[in-house]
């Protein structure tokens, strides 16, 4: 044997193994780097899936205290110990109680916007007279409020005198309503269906009596039913905007060239509406609460 050729191939051997476990290390330092992301991604995933949840749950339980205890008696602990949610976590989702309140009436008061802008885009509507859009659109809104008494006695009831904040998000509702009526008022003037004159004190007016008549609805929603309250409002709304609940002669209400629109007259769409509930800053500081519930 020779040594010196022994030594030189156990060098080389041993050469050889660390590069190769230095290669391995590598392999395996890839491979767990790449594991360590796909477990971040997961875990990151979980993660936002446990918050919806949690938010959710905080939402939830909000909606059973606030009903059931009122808005005013519902404290933040208590919300937070029924929910098995620590108040740190609370804070984590909402800015305080006013927040959660917020979110709550934003809810519902999207849907019912929503549901509206839905019923005024199918195809039928865009030559459908006033009296037919304001009876879909009337009714199509009631339904989406009423849906869950809870959250109709939230969004109508507990959020008055609630706080400023509240009083702040309510008011951004209403003016958004107001112009949205403003615009059908507009287009029924334009096809010469209704009179000629500013309704907006009217439309302010009209919003006031639904939202008092929704309210008194979800108080005891077993007093009377939900197609009850639309049959009550569709035939005050066509009034209040001077549009006759029957069809008029066509001698007696003139006609114009304007062609009818499919789209609300004002430009509402689903993606201008609120969605984190906010209050506007340009709200001027002396408002005061109202019984509106938009």
């Amino acid at each position: 044997m020779d040594p010196c050729r022994n030594s030189a191939d156990t060098t080389a051997s041993s050469s050889h193994a660390r590069t190769r476990a230095k290669e391995t290390r590598a392999d395996q330092d890839r491979v767990g780097q790449d594991r360590s992301g796909a477990d971040r991604t997961g875990a990151d995933r979980t993660g936002q899936e446990r918050r919806a949840l949690r938010r959710e749950r905080l939402l939830a339980t909000a909606t059973d205290l606030f009903t059931t205890r009122g808005y005013p008696a519902t404290s933040i602990e208590r919300i937070c110990a029924t929910a098995h949610v620590s108040i740190r976590a609370f804070y984590e989702e909402f800015e305080g109680r006013e927040a959660l309140l917020i979110a709550l009436h934003n809810d519902v008061a999207r849907a019912g916007m929503e549901a509206a802008l839905t019923v005024l885009s199918d195809p039928g509507m865009e030559s459908a007279g006033a009296r037919g859009r304001i009876t879909a659109l009337t009714r199509s809104y009631l339904d989406a409020v009423t849906a869950e008494p809870a959250a109709t006695r939230i969004a109508f009831v507990e959020v008055i005198g609630a706080g400023r904040a509240v009083e702040e998000h309510r008011l951004l509702w209403r003016s958004l309503w107001s112009d949205f009526l403003s615009g059908e008022a507009e287009r029924a003037v334009e096809r010469g269906e209704s009179a000629p004159r500013d309704y907006s004190l009217a439309i302010v007016a009209l919003i006031g009596a639904i939202n008092e008549l929704v309210a008194h609805w979800a108080r005891d929603a077993t007093a009377f039913s939900r197609e009850l309250l639309a049959d009550e409002l569709v035939p005050h709304a066509l009034a209040t905007l001077g549009i006759p609940t029957e069809d008029v002669p066509t001698e007696d209400v003139p006609a114009t060239d304007i062609p009818a629109d499919g789209t609300p007259a004002d430009g509402t769409s689903a993606d201008s509406l609120p969605t984190d509930g906010t209050s506007p800053d340009a709200t001027p500081a002396d408002a005061t609460p109202t019984d509106e519930g938009k």
